[in-house]
């Protein structure tokens, strides 16, 4: 079966905003590449971009990546009020689920606090303090 795995552009914190999802996932980053390590003649990258990450991966789960990148400043800015998508978290108990929620959602906007929603799933949603859409869920049965 094919799996989804979101992928998230930042305005140049990417590192940063994944330190933060590394703390409250945990894991060990699969993969990180910076801008610099791409930079040569034919793919030329300015100096204020060269830390930048280009690629970050962090495994979530089993299966699951979550995966990201800075924009180069060339191709202008992320819109980081976006609401069009969310990421969805499916957690294996309501615990984990207050775990995930509180954790990502520190500094962040609750839109909805979690809690027994009417449709029958303990579920809540957020924008974390990077501008992120979150639903985290729980389907008890």
């Amino acid at each position: 079966m094919a799996l989804i795995n979101p992928h998230i552009n930042f305005n140049g914190n990417a590192e940063e905003a994944f330190t933060f999802y590394q703390s409250v996932f945990g894991g060990a980053f699969t993969k990180i590449i910076r801008f610099k390590d791409l930079a040569g003649p034919e793919f030329p990258v300015a100096e204020k971009e060269e830390n930048k990450i280009m690629h970050i991966a962090l495994p979530v789960g089993t299966g699951s990546m979550l995966m990201g990148n800075d924009v180069p400043e060339i191709l202008g800015k992320t819109n980081e009020n976006e609401n069009r998508s969310k990421i969805v978290i499916s957690a294996a108990s309501k615990e984990e689920a207050d775990q995930l929620f509180n954790g990502l959602s520190a500094g962040g906007q609750i839109e909805g606090p979690i809690g027994d929603s009417p449709w029958g799933t303990y579920f809540g949603c957020f924008r974390d303090k990077y501008g992120i859409e979150w639903i985290v869920e729980f389907a008890h049965n």
